[in-house]
């Protein structure tokens, strides 16, 4: 039987590598850093109010954007200036997993392209992913909200969201995806698992979740 799948959503931090390899920490202390020298935001106040934009909006970046007016722009890369290859090693077992996936690979981050691609290339994974869909295409419209999802099906010609498979670290971001009709995977096992979707260790189990939604793997290259 043919699979209806056509596309693979892949959140990029903490899912495609594991988030014990410090790099999302060190991203957030560089946003801490940005909120105090750069918004103006007291050091005593900058965790308590980074916690409230993230549950209020979703990420920090939109909070600082409606309160503090700051150029989002310059907080990507500000908050990415960091030295990816001090936290990431080459994972070629993720490689041949994605390489054997027969959907569309798709990147669907928060963060921007550029960060984005600089974890690709030190995992090894650039050229198994078809296409990156980043903040700035989407917007500034983000996971977890809704529209995030239907602009970025838009964006890679996709008008089922049945025929889609959302991979993320994060519960609250793969909700409003399930909710209207996509299949999610909670990657990792820092959240709880959400109802009507898989939940896998890491990137490296995925194949078991295909074979269960009959998508067959293409050979090894």
């Amino acid at each position: 039987m043919k699979s209806s799948f056509r596309i693979l959503f892949l959140d990029l931090d903490d899912t495609l590598y594991s988030n014990t390899t410090g790099l999302w920490q060190a991203i957030g202390g560089r946003i801490l850093q940005y909120m105090i020298e750069v918004a103006g935001v007291p050091a005593d106040q900058a965790p308590a109010l980074r916690d409230d934009y993230f549950q209020r909006y979703g990420t920090t970046l939109t909070g600082l954007r409606i309160h503090q007016g700051i150029d989002p722009m310059d907080y990507l890369r500000y908050v990415h200036a960091l030295p990816v290859e001090q936290y990431l090693q080459p994972d070629p077992q993720t490689r041949e997993v994605l390489a054997g996936v027969p959907l569309r690979r798709v990147i669907l981050t928060n963060a921007d392209r550029w960060h984005a691609a600089r974890v690709l290339s030190r995992l090894g994974l650039t050229g198994v992913i078809d296409q990156i869909v980043d903040v700035i295409d989407l917007e500034w419209i983000h996971k977890p909200n809704e529209e995030a999802y239907r602009r970025a099906m838009s964006l890679v010609g996709e008008t089922e969201a049945g025929a889609c498979l959302l991979l993320d670290d994060m519960a609250r971001n793969l909700a409003p995806a399930l909710a209207i009709g996509m299949t999610t995977v909670l990657v990792g096992g820092k959240d709880p698992p959400v109802d009507g979707g898989f939940q896998i260790g890491s990137m490296h189990e995925l194949p078991r979740v295909l074979e269960k939604l009959g998508i067959p793997q293409l050979p090894a290259r």
